[in-house]
């Protein structure tokens, strides 16, 4: 064995004697917390990791460690100033101590935390993100829809447990005015790491069935803070911003303002909140449909009443029209009536002059005036005898005189 050689312990002791020696300060590092979580005697064991520029390979990892006494502290002055508690995925600025444990190897220890590091980085990335959709045109895309004016059938999106969800849904149905509104729930995780892809799944979802709805509302009640971070995620942003809908954000928080919250085409601080809003715009519309039908209704009236000035007008012209035309037709018709009487007189002279004559010939050519003239007339059976060949011998006969009558029998032809 060579003189020199050392056991891993001994060495791991030189180590961590270096590490005392030329690190014996404390240090404030920039890095992202991961896999963080207390054990049962309130230690907080973590990893500190460092991500490239781009943010897709890790660069840098130590193990890190904050004990309960500390910890206890530190968790809860950073919940206080930044509205979220110490979890994984933060950027944060500690200050740590370096160690070198013989049995457990490097560690961080934390000692202090500056809480402003970790709010600005938060608003550092929503303004990367803001950035980028405006330079790609979206981020107004969606504000820039038209509310339809009847906004009542709405896509939902939110976890179905969620009291929000139950908040949303009891105040649009007890609303005042008794407007009915149809929903339907886009069920999706709201908080944690799966969030992001949740959403996106149920925009997707109604995606496929938007002339069924007038609207988007994406909601949730309540939670930390640092459950909204994934509604500053640029892919849920950008399907936002672009979804061809009208988004409400209603995610439940007042102070925190998301990049949902600004790419939406309108944000309401609660469920509830949004709501009210939709109530309330369903009874502006109301109020300008009642104003219009009155309007209708006053303007038909001006209408009918100029069209029955009108009428009168045209009534009173026609009265006086046809009074004027019926004494001309009076006129004329009087003109014709004696025309008419006088010509009635010449024919009916002209009638009566040729009954005459036709009577006075039947007059003359009468039997009796025959007989009167001293002719007989023979009768056979009632009918005249024009030829003795319609006689016989013994026919009885019957002669007509002018003042009397003779019966005969045919002895001899």
């Amino acid at each position: 064995m060579p003189e020199n050689s050392l056991s891993l312990s001994e060495l791991n002791g030189q180590v961590s004697d270096a590490i005392r020696d030329h690190l014996p300060d404390t240090y404030w590092v920039r890095a992202e917390t991961s896999d963080v979580r207390l054990n049962r005697n309130g230690h907080c064991y973590l990893e500190f990791i460092e991500k490239d520029a781009r943010g897709q390979n890790i660069v840098a990892r130590a193990r890190g460690v904050i004990w309960n006494n500390v910890y206890e502290m530190l968790s809860s002055y950073f919940e206080t100033e930044t509205g979220q508690p110490f979890v994984s995925g933060l950027s944060i600025l500690v200050r740590v101590s370096v160690d070198f444990h013989e049995l457990y190897g490097f560690s961080l220890s934390v000692v202090d935390i500056d809480p402003s590091f970790t709010i600005g980085e938060i608003a550092r990335n929503r303004q990367l993100v803001l950035r980028k959709l405006e330079e790609e045109g979206v981020l107004t895309l969606n504000k820039e829809l038209t509310f339809p004016e009847l906004t009542n059938r709405i896509a939902v999106i939110s976890s179905p447990t969620a009291a929000g969800y139950e908040d949303f849904c009891d105040q649009l149905a007890k609303n005042p005015y008794g407007f009915v509104f149809y929903t339907r729930l886009f069920p999706a995780i709201m908080q944690g790491e799966r969030s992001e892809p949740s959403v996106i799944a149920a925009l997707e979802k109604i995606y496929a069935h938007k002339e069924h709805f007038d609207a988007v509302t994406i909601i949730r009640g309540g939670g930390s803070s640092s459950d909204l971070s994934c509604f500053d995620s640029y892919y849920l942003a950008t399907n936002c911003a672009q979804f061809p809908l009208p988004v409400i954000s209603g995610i439940g928080h007042e102070r925190d303002i998301t990049v949902i919250d600004i790419v939406a085409h309108t944000r309401a601080k609660t469920p509830t909140a949004v709501a009210e809003l939709l109530i309330s715009h369903a009874s502006k519309t109301a109020v300008e449909l009642m104003d219009l039908q009155q309007r209708l209704v006053e303007k038909s009236g001006l209408i009918l009443q100029s069209l029955q000035d009108k009428l009168g007008e045209l009534s009173r012209r026609m009265i006086h029209s046809s009074r004027f035309f019926v004494r001309e037709e009076l006129s004329v018709v009087q003109q014709l009536s004696i025309i008419l009487n006088h010509q009635a007189k010449r024919l009916l002279q002209a009638e009566n002059h040729s009954v005459a004559e036709k009577s006075q010939y039947i007059h003359m050519a009468s039997p009796e005036n025959i007989l009167k003239r001293g002719y007989t007339l023979t009768l056979k059976n009632g009918k005249i005898i024009k030829s003795a060949t319609e006689l016989s011998e013994d026919d009885i006969i019957e002669t007509l005189f002018t003042d009397g009558k003779a019966e005969s029998i045919i002895t001899k032809k």
